[in-house]
Protein backbone atom coordinates (compact mmCIF):
# COMPACT_ATOMS: atom_id res chain seq x y z
CA UNK A 1 0.00 0.00 0.00
CA UNK A 2 1.58 3.32 -1.05
CA UNK A 3 2.08 5.92 1.64
CA UNK A 4 0.68 9.43 1.44
CA UNK A 5 4.23 10.77 1.09
CA UNK A 6 4.90 8.61 -1.98
CA UNK A 7 1.56 9.52 -3.54
CA UNK A 8 2.39 13.21 -3.10
CA UNK A 9 5.90 12.69 -4.51
CA UNK A 10 4.44 11.04 -7.63
CA UNK A 11 1.91 13.86 -8.02
CA UNK A 12 4.69 16.47 -7.73
CA UNK A 13 6.88 14.64 -10.26
CA UNK A 14 3.96 14.34 -12.66
CA UNK A 15 3.43 18.11 -12.48
CA UNK A 16 7.15 18.76 -13.09
CA UNK A 17 7.18 16.44 -16.09
CA UNK A 18 4.01 17.96 -17.58
CA UNK A 19 5.45 21.48 -17.39
CA UNK A 20 8.99 20.65 -18.57
CA UNK A 21 10.06 21.18 -22.17
CA UNK A 22 13.12 18.96 -21.71
CA UNK A 23 14.10 16.38 -19.09
CA UNK A 24 17.76 15.39 -18.78
CA UNK A 25 18.80 12.40 -16.69
CA UNK A 26 22.23 12.23 -15.06
CA UNK A 27 24.09 9.86 -12.78
CA UNK A 28 25.16 11.86 -9.76
CA UNK A 29 26.72 9.02 -7.73
CA UNK A 30 30.00 9.98 -6.09
CA UNK A 31 29.14 13.67 -6.12
CA UNK A 32 29.86 15.46 -2.82
CA UNK A 33 27.01 17.42 -1.25
CA UNK A 34 28.83 20.74 -1.71
CA UNK A 35 29.21 20.09 -5.44
CA UNK A 36 25.58 19.02 -5.75
CA UNK A 37 24.59 22.29 -4.08
CA UNK A 38 26.83 24.21 -6.51
CA UNK A 39 25.26 22.36 -9.45
CA UNK A 40 21.75 23.20 -8.24
CA UNK A 41 22.74 26.85 -7.86
CA UNK A 42 24.18 27.03 -11.39
CA UNK A 43 21.11 25.36 -12.87
CA UNK A 44 18.72 27.54 -10.87
CA UNK A 45 20.35 30.65 -12.42
CA UNK A 46 19.38 29.23 -15.83
CA UNK A 47 15.82 28.52 -14.59
CA UNK A 48 16.45 24.78 -14.56
CA UNK A 49 15.53 22.65 -11.58
CA UNK A 50 17.48 19.57 -10.52
CA UNK A 51 15.64 16.82 -8.68
CA UNK A 52 16.96 13.57 -7.26
CA UNK A 53 14.31 10.95 -7.93
CA UNK A 54 13.47 7.44 -6.86
CA UNK A 55 13.27 5.34 -9.98
CA UNK A 56 10.03 3.50 -9.23
CA UNK A 57 8.23 6.74 -8.36
CA UNK A 58 9.69 8.40 -11.47
CA UNK A 59 8.41 5.55 -13.65
CA UNK A 60 4.90 5.97 -12.24
CA UNK A 61 5.06 9.76 -12.71
CA UNK A 62 6.30 9.29 -16.28
CA UNK A 63 3.31 7.08 -17.07
CA UNK A 64 0.94 9.58 -15.41
CA UNK A 65 2.46 12.45 -17.42
CA UNK A 66 2.19 10.51 -20.68
CA UNK A 67 5.96 10.35 -21.11
CA UNK A 68 6.82 6.64 -20.83
CA UNK A 69 10.04 7.24 -22.78
CA UNK A 70 11.55 8.64 -19.57
CA UNK A 71 11.93 5.07 -18.34
CA UNK A 72 14.70 4.58 -20.91
CA UNK A 73 16.94 7.27 -19.41
CA UNK A 74 16.31 6.74 -15.69
CA UNK A 75 18.36 3.86 -14.28
CA UNK A 76 20.41 3.68 -11.12
CA UNK A 77 20.98 6.77 -8.98
CA UNK A 78 19.30 9.48 -11.04
CA UNK A 79 18.97 13.21 -10.92
CA UNK A 80 16.78 14.87 -13.49
CA UNK A 81 17.26 18.39 -14.79
CA UNK A 82 13.96 19.93 -15.81
CA UNK A 83 13.99 22.81 -18.27
CA UNK A 84 10.88 24.89 -18.68
CA UNK A 85 11.89 27.33 -21.41
CA UNK A 86 14.54 27.10 -24.09
CA UNK A 87 15.47 23.39 -24.50
CA UNK A 88 19.16 24.12 -25.05
CA UNK A 89 19.62 25.99 -21.75
CA UNK A 90 19.56 22.97 -19.40
CA UNK A 91 21.86 20.97 -21.69
CA UNK A 92 24.30 23.89 -21.95
CA UNK A 93 24.29 24.59 -18.21
CA UNK A 94 24.78 20.95 -17.24
CA UNK A 95 27.49 20.30 -19.85
CA UNK A 96 29.35 23.47 -18.95
CA UNK A 97 29.26 22.63 -15.24
CA UNK A 98 30.60 19.12 -15.89
CA UNK A 99 33.32 20.46 -18.19
CA UNK A 100 34.42 23.21 -15.78
CA UNK A 101 34.40 21.17 -12.57
CA UNK A 102 35.47 17.82 -14.08
CA UNK A 103 33.16 16.05 -11.65
CA UNK A 104 32.05 12.44 -12.17
CA UNK A 105 28.57 13.33 -13.43
CA UNK A 106 27.40 11.29 -16.39
CA UNK A 107 24.56 12.49 -18.60
CA UNK A 108 22.48 9.44 -19.45
CA UNK A 109 20.10 11.02 -21.89
CA UNK A 110 17.17 13.34 -22.31
CA UNK A 111 13.59 13.45 -23.48
CA UNK A 112 12.68 16.32 -25.78
CA UNK A 113 9.30 16.53 -27.51
CA UNK A 114 8.67 12.82 -26.98
CA UNK A 115 12.06 11.81 -28.43
CA UNK A 116 14.74 10.09 -26.41
CA UNK A 117 18.20 11.62 -26.86
CA UNK A 118 21.37 9.78 -25.87
CA UNK A 119 24.25 11.52 -24.10
CA UNK A 120 26.02 12.38 -27.37
CA UNK A 121 22.87 14.03 -28.70
CA UNK A 122 22.52 16.01 -25.46
CA UNK A 123 26.09 17.26 -25.97
CA UNK A 124 25.19 18.27 -29.53
CA UNK A 125 22.14 20.08 -28.20
CA UNK A 126 24.37 21.90 -25.72
CA UNK A 127 26.62 23.07 -28.55
CA UNK A 128 23.76 24.62 -30.54
CA UNK A 129 23.24 28.37 -30.37
CA UNK A 130 20.25 29.56 -28.38
CA UNK A 131 16.97 30.69 -29.89
CA UNK A 132 17.82 34.40 -29.62
CA UNK A 133 21.18 33.88 -31.33
CA UNK A 134 19.57 31.87 -34.14
CA UNK A 135 16.93 34.56 -34.68
CA UNK A 136 19.62 37.27 -34.85
CA UNK A 137 21.62 35.19 -37.36
CA UNK A 138 18.52 34.70 -39.48
CA UNK A 139 17.69 38.40 -39.41
CA UNK A 140 21.22 39.40 -40.38
CA UNK A 141 21.13 36.96 -43.30
CA UNK A 142 17.76 38.32 -44.38
CA UNK A 143 18.99 41.90 -44.05
CA UNK A 144 22.18 41.34 -46.08
CA UNK A 145 20.55 41.14 -49.55
CA UNK A 146 18.40 44.18 -48.77
CA UNK A 147 21.46 46.19 -47.76
CA UNK A 148 23.18 45.11 -50.99
CA UNK A 149 20.16 46.23 -53.01
CA UNK A 150 20.18 49.61 -51.29
CA UNK A 151 23.88 50.04 -52.12
CA UNK A 152 23.28 49.12 -55.78
CA UNK A 153 20.36 51.54 -56.05
CA UNK A 154 22.32 54.32 -54.33
CA UNK A 155 25.35 53.83 -56.61
CA UNK A 156 24.17 55.91 -59.62
CA UNK A 157 22.75 58.64 -57.39
CA UNK A 158 25.98 58.82 -55.38
CA UNK A 159 28.00 58.94 -58.62
CA UNK A 160 25.85 61.80 -59.93
CA UNK A 161 26.27 63.67 -56.65
CA UNK A 162 30.08 63.30 -56.87
CA UNK A 163 30.12 64.59 -60.46
CA UNK A 164 27.96 67.58 -59.55
CA UNK A 165 30.09 68.35 -56.49
CA UNK A 166 33.22 68.15 -58.65
CA UNK A 167 31.70 70.63 -61.16
CA UNK A 168 30.75 72.99 -58.30
CA UNK A 169 34.30 72.84 -56.94
CA UNK A 170 35.66 73.49 -60.45
CA UNK A 171 33.42 76.54 -60.92
CA UNK A 172 34.39 77.93 -57.52
CA UNK A 173 38.12 77.61 -58.38
CA UNK A 174 37.81 79.62 -61.59
CA UNK A 175 38.76 83.29 -61.20
CA UNK A 176 35.94 85.76 -61.62
CA UNK A 177 36.13 87.77 -64.90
Amino acid sequence: MPTEKKIQAVADMTDWLNEATIVISADYSGLPVTEMTALRRVLREKEVSLKVVKNNLAYIAAENAGKPELKEIIQGPSAIALGYGEPTDPAKALSQFIRETRLPIEIRGAVLDGRVLDSAQVEQLASLPGKDELVSQLLSRMQSPIAGLVNVLNGPIAGLARVLQGRIDQIEEQPAE
